[in-house]
């Protein structure tokens, strides 16, 4: 029994060391970035001219306000209500619980 125990220790060193194991490398390195670097300001433009007011023919008028309209005529009144006279409230039986 003991002899099985050293074959298998032996067998599973010999299986884990043949494991082939991936080389660490390390990651490419980026590539350079480009910054341009702006140059000075140029002189400054010449002021532009104003531009002209428009006339007020041109914008158009506006038309006067109407006038309020008349209030409708009053309805006619209604009746009266009549006295209650013999009512019977007819009540449903309710729905047995299930």
């Amino acid at each position: 029994m003991k002899g099985y125990i050293a074959v298998a220790a032996v067998m599973s060193a010999l299986v884990l060391s043949a494991c082939e194991q991936k080389q660490a490398t390390a990651p490419p390195a980026p590539p350079p970035v480009i910054v341009t670097v702006p140059g000075p300001a140029g002189p400054q433009g010449a002021t532009g001219t104003t531009g002209a007011t428009g006339l007020p023919a041109e914008k158009g008028e506006t038309g006067a306000t109407g006038a309020t309209g008349m209030t409708g005529a009053e309805g006619v009144k209604g009746d009266r209500g009549k006295q209650g006279g013999d009512t019977i409230v007819v009540v449903p039986t309710p729905a047995p619980q299930r």
